[in-house]
């Protein structure tokens, strides 16, 4: 009896534990969800929302251009952003990890990642000064007699690349150099006593045992970058909308909350497909 009283009474204080965080979530995650899934499934008439299951929606994203554009050019900046941002982090975070003594080890990380202390929108202005016909870059290439006109660096897909490569490059260098300082010399070691010069040995043993922090790095990236809206809008323009944009579009100048519904929900199945997939590989390379 005085075992079953002490497991229930255990039972009452984890279920305390865990309550606020069950409801929390249910409240401000699941039910808005559900929520949205269920109205992705309605219909915008004459400005009112008709409350018809149908996928009326989910047909019309594929059959209209210009919103199935959108996702596709997501994906496409997406996937150019995070290869740029490991090929610039992999680096960086070598050079910390490798080259500079530990007692600066931390100043260093410091440094790297001097663009989180700043707010999103700064950083994409900032941007978007540099990168403007009348910003630093066109002046400067014209001052010196470079160019005669201005060159188109801003408003396009290049800025928006640019844009979040400067951000995202320095999320990948913390993982990968968590991933780097975790490594024991007895690798290196034995690689070289097998015969392998430097390259060999990076190629065929650091690099694979660094690829857990590449991947988390780029799953980061890519659910970060793939739903952001401030730095495609600032940096981009109107010229070449990602989904996020067209999503903002359909809820402000439209009101079509069922649309918007409906590509959100799309855009969530993109994240949770990487999601699946980077799981997926990183059991693998576990096993």
């Amino acid at each position: 009896m005085a075992a079953h009283s002490l497991e229930d009474a255990e039972r009452r204080k984890a279920w305390g534990f865990v309550a606020p965080a069950l409801v929390w979530t249910i409240v401000f995650f699941v039910a808005p969800f559900l929520f949205m899934a269920a109205m992705s499934l309605w219909a915008q008439q004459g400005g009112s929302i008709v409350r018809v299951w149908n996928l009326g929606n989910y047909i019309a994203f594929f059959e209209k251009d210009a919103l199935f554009r959108g996702l596709t050019n997501s994906l496409e900046i997406t996937a150019i952003v995070t290869a740029l941002s490991i090929l610039l982090a992999y680096p960086l975070a070598w050079i910390i990890a490798e080259r500079v003594p530990q007692r600066f080890q931390r100043t260093a990380l410091i440094l790297a990642v001097l663009p989180f202390w700043t707010s999103y929108v700064v950083r994409s202005y900032s941007w978007l000064l540099v990168l403007s016909r009348n910003g630093v870059i066109n002046q400067a290439l014209m001052n010196i007699g470079v160019i005669s006109e201005p060159l188109e660096l801003a408003s396009n897909r290049t800025a928006t690349v640019i844009g979040f490569v400067h951000f995202f490059v320095m999320l990948l260098t913390l993982t990968i150099y968590a991933n780097l300082v975790q490594l024991s010399p007895n690798y290196r070691r034995a690689a070289a006593d097998l015969g392998a010069n430097a390259f060999q040995t990076f190629w065929h043993v650091i690099l694979p045992l660094t690829m857990p922090g590449i991947m988390t790095g780029a799953f980061l990236t890519f659910v970060l970058c793939i739903g952001d809206y401030v730095t495609p809008q600032i940096l981009g323009g109107n010229n070449e909308l990602v989904l996020p944009q067209i999503i903002m579009l359909q809820l402000g100048r439209r009101a079509d909350f069922p649309m918007a519904a409906a590509l959100s929900i799309i855009l969530m199945l993109a994240v949770t497909a990487a999601y699946v997939a980077c799981a997926r590989w990183l059991k693998i390379e576990r096993t």
